[in-house]
């Protein structure tokens, strides 16, 4: 696939995707758009309907209600043109264990029409961008889970796919392999144009990965967004909350912080000011100290980590869960 700059053309889209399991809502009206040549994370915990939406996407399920297309293709009723330009690296990637890691790409470049030297070519690429050359002939039985996930992205590339969907891709991967595999999802991204859809909990992962992403509880998509925007969505409720530690740390820089306009009142923690304030004071507070002669170890705006981003919206769903609870049970006591 040639190299190409993102734009915004829309390549997976659901309208109203709803998937129901008996008396259990797995998917409630999901509506998503992800663009051509982007990363784009589904997060949240087991059983929040990342693995049930990527089903409706791949066409291994059917929805109850709504859509999901890709390129335009409906995923249920164009499934198998969907698949041909759509690559799946699920969980765990299963491999013939007797066979080389290069022999088991043979066999699916086979499946997809392949041989030859274009084959040949093709898996000694591959082999090569997943960082997979010296372990290409070993049986694949004696991989690392790791090696595994790499061997996978590159079995996923052999019909090059324009959209790859992953499912918890880091599970249970080392921290090398870890930092290996985001820069080989980014690399598909940017270098190649395709775009990427990953399903994960690891907050860490899909921070450090994504362009975008939506956060899952009980089924809804209950926020979508850059980092910055679901820091800034949550954060409507007219306070922030500012780390800071400087030095010297005396009287006199409490009643800098004090001072400030805008500053709601302050707490120790530690050896860190924990300072609320309505609205962001980051950059006077900065210029004020430094000007007057302090030195500045520690400014943090609190809640930019996707971590604490996502406890605020898994709490915020929790409680209006909670709300929708009680008016229930209270309808049907009347």
């Amino acid at each position: 696939m040639a190299v190409s700059e993102k734009v915004n053309v829309p390549v997976i889209r659901t309208e109203a995707l709803t998937k129901k399991y008996g008396e259990l809502t797995a998917v409630d009206h999901l509506n998503l758009t992800v663009q051509r040549g982007e990363v784009f994370g589904l997060l949240g915990p087991n059983g929040a309907g990342k693995t049930t939406t990527t089903l409706m996407l791949l066409g291994l399920t059917e929805p109850d209600e709504g859509k999901a297309m890709i390129h335009g293709l409906d995923c249920t009723r164009d499934s198998i043109r969907v698949k041909k330009t759509v690559g799946y690296l699920p969980d765990n990637v299963g491999f013939y264990s007797a066979m080389t890691g290069r022999e088991n790409l043979r066999f699916t470049g086979r499946l997809n029409g392949l041989s030859g030297d274009e084959l040949e070519n093709r898996i000694d690429t591959l082999l090569k961008r997943v960082d997979m050359e010296e372990a290409a002939d070993k049986k694949t039985g004696t991989y690392s889970r790791g090696m595994r996930q790499r061997l996978g992205i590159a079995d996923v590339l052999m019909k090059d796919p324009q959209v790859v969907i992953m499912d918890e891709p880091t599970l249970g991967i080392d921290p090398e392999g870890i930092r290996e595999l985001m820069w080989l999802i980014r690399d598909l991204a940017e270098q190649d144009g395709r775009t990427i859809l990953l399903s994960s909990h690891q907050l860490h992962q899909v921070q450090r990965v994504c362009d975008r992403m939506g956060i899952f509880v009980h089924g809804k998509m209950i926020a979508c967004g850059t980092l910055e925007e679901l820091g800034t969505q949550i954060g409507h409720d007219g306070v922030s909350t500012l780390e800071l530690s400087a030095y010297p740390d005396n009287i006199r820089l409490q009643d800098i912080i004090r001072g400030q306009n805008g500053v709601i009142d302050m707490e120790r923690n530690s050896d860190l000011y924990i300072i609320h304030s309505s609205f962001d004071i980051r950059r006077s507070l900065a210029k004020e100290l430094s000007d007057k002669g302090y030195t500045i170890m520690h400014l943090r705006q609190a809640g930019s980590d996707l971590d604490e981003i996502y406890r605020k919206y898994f709490e915020k769903a929790g409680e209006q869960n909670g709300a929708e609870k009680k008016l229930s049970d209270s309808e049907s006591a009347l």
